[in-house]
């Protein structure tokens, strides 16, 4: 997996640009956002990626910061959600936006991005109402917060559901670090099955 590269920004044509990576140049699709943070050509660019394999192609997406990029992972995991539709969602409204949207269950704002529908709106939103809540995976949330985040996400990726992994890690105190919270997590999970 990519999960991040910085090197030189050779080219930005929206919405993608190419990044010179010490002598490999990476081609990435980046949402509206991100693209408008960018410096000028020739200057050093740090980014958060995703890679998304295929079978006819290996697509790498960058973020500026890594609430995009789990804004990103969440949109993709939505059935009948591409990238590219993801992306569009990034492009039409911030993270923040994303959030407020979900939370006030505004179909309206996600209407108003290229190539979602009535019905892609309201899938979106049941979808997306358990997955964000508020202030998770944003910019400027407590460390503590983050590492919950990061323990859940190392949850899910071990075949928890997210039920099963909020309700274990909702049990823990707040202050372990990810590694420590993953794994009294598990030994609540273990008793449970």
């Amino acid at each position: 997996m990519i999960g991040r590269l910085t090197g030189i920004l050779l080219e930005k044509h929206p919405p993608q640009i190419l990044l010179d990576v010490q002598g490999v140049a990476y081609e990435i699709d980046v949402p509206m956002s991100t693209f408008y943070q960018l410096p000028a050509t020739g200057q050093r660019v740090a980014l958060h990626t995703q890679l998304i394999v295929r079978e006819d192609a290996h697509l790498l997406f960058g973020f500026s910061t890594d609430a995009e990029r789990q804004a990103f992972r969440q949109l993709v995991r939505i059935s009948g959600i591409g990238a590219r539709t993801a992306l569009a969602v990034l492009s039409g409204m911030t993270v923040d936006e994303l959030h407020q949207a979900v939370a006030a269950q505004d179909g309206a704002r996600f209407i108003k991005v290229p190539g979602i529908g009535r019905k892609t709106a309201e899938r979106l939103l049941l979808e997306l109402r358990d997955k964000l809540q508020p202030g998770a995976a944003m910019p400027g949330v407590s460390e503590g917060a983050s590492a919950r985040n990061d323990a859940l996400n190392g949850l899910l990726a071990l075949g928890y559901s997210e039920k099963e992994a909020s309700a274990a890690l909702g049990k823990l105190a707040s202050d372990l670090n990810v590694a420590e919270a993953i794994r009294q997590a598990l030994r609540l999970l273990s008793k449970i099955a």
